[in-house]
């Protein structure tokens, strides 16, 4: 069943778990995240990116998930994510899509609150939920080029962007970054603790994909509500295909083997973020 953002959230701080937000960009993906999903009983969070529109178009990914999530057994959330440009966060909300992310992370911090703001409006006059972004999550090469050191989150400025923008979830910088890792990250998780303690307002990690589960856990534990996951799942597809194919492979023999390696990655990451059985 299609959910916001809002609700697929509501209880994670108070049962001390997280939703795994699964960006998915092709139907052997999303087939994959959703059984998993439905097996495991958990709430799940799919959709695409503003950097994943190379693969297609908001209104192609909104033809292709919305009746999935729709006809799903569990609360799927549709999340359009890092959404930069005004314009497409307006657009995925009128296709749609249950939750979107307006990032605005590299404005002045007036600014990105004002903007924020502004947005939020018209989601919530849309029933759609909106993720906000303070901070930076840096990049390791493969997202958001121009952009390689990380800004981390004063707890002060997530409780008064939290409280004046009405964001429903907001993604706070702790030391992890986008894409392929090239070193080990540092997580901040004393400044993860004190974001928690002082703003109610649901809390996502971005930058997952280099963590070891331990981390996982300990971010989920100091307070940590939404993961996003994207390099895993899309690693695990790649080498599927990869290690199945041959001179006579077509590309109806891979998709099975596809879903089924992002259905196994999915399951180990919803097991690790605690969030089945949650459905």
């Amino acid at each position: 069943m299609l959910v916001n953002l809002q609700e697929i959230l509501a209880d994670t701080r108070q049962k001390h778990y997280a939703v795994g937000l699964f960006n998915c960009v092709t139907l052997e993906m999303t087939k994959g995240i959703l059984a998993a999903a439905e097996e495991l009983r958990s709430p799940v969070i799919i959709g695409p990116a503003e950097s994943l529109l190379t693969a297609a178009t908001l209104e192609e990914y909104a033809d292709m998930m919305l009746g999935m999530a729709r006809r799903a057994a569990v609360p799927v959330a549709l999340h359009f994510d890092h959404g930069f440009t005004p314009e497409l966060v307006e657009r995925a909300i009128g296709l749609g899509f249950s939750s979107v992310m307006y990032d605005g992370s590299m404005l002045p911090f007036e600014e990105n609150l004002r903007r924020t703001r502004d947005m939020v409006a018209k989601a919530h006059e849309a029933g759609c939920s909106l993720e906000a972004e303070i901070g930076h999550v840096g990049s390791n090469g493969s997202a958001e080029d121009d952009i390689s050191r990380t800004v981390y989150t004063d707890p002060a400025d997530a409780v008064r962007f939290a409280g004046e923008s009405g964001c429903d979830a907001l993604a706070v910088a702790i030391g992890t970054a986008h894409g392929v890792y090239t070193q080990t990250p540092v997580l901040n998780l004393d400044c993860l603790a004190r974001i928690a303690a002082a703003c109610p307002t649901p809390l996502v990690l971005h930058g997952g994909s280099g963590l070891s589960d331990e981390d996982f856990r300990a971010c989920v534990a100091n307070g940590i509500s939404k993961v996003n996951i994207f390099t895993h799942n899309n690693l695990a597809a790649a080498r599927a295909a990869n290690s199945h194919f041959n001179q006579s492979t077509g590309a109806f023999e891979l998709m099975p083997v596809i879903t089924e390696a992002v259905k196994r990655e999915t399951m180990h990451h919803m097991r690790v973020f605690g969030s089945d059985g949650k459905a």
